[in-house]
């Protein structure tokens, strides 16, 4: 995982939240939906991105929650 932020991963039947280039998970989920859930609060409260793989390990969404750039109007 080279990317920086946290990652929602499958991990056997169930899911886990990593953070990037760690090999150990922060938490294991019996649901991709209760995974997300806390994935999302560490990514708020670090200011991360927050990964979401598909079952295939494929990055199916993102979302970021801090240093975004600041948008201007052109």
């Amino acid at each position: 995982m080279a990317s920086k932020g946290q990652h929602v991963v499958p991990n056997g039947n169930k899911w886990s939240v990593r953070k990037a280039g760690s090999s150990r998970a922060s938490g294991t989920y019996e649901t991709q939906k209760e995974a997300i859930a806390a994935g999302k609060k560490i990514a708020k409260s670090q200011g991360a991105e927050l990964y979401i793989h598909r079952p295939d390990g494929r990055i199916r969404d993102r979302n970021s929650y801090g240093n975004d750039p600041k948008r201007r109007k052109g």
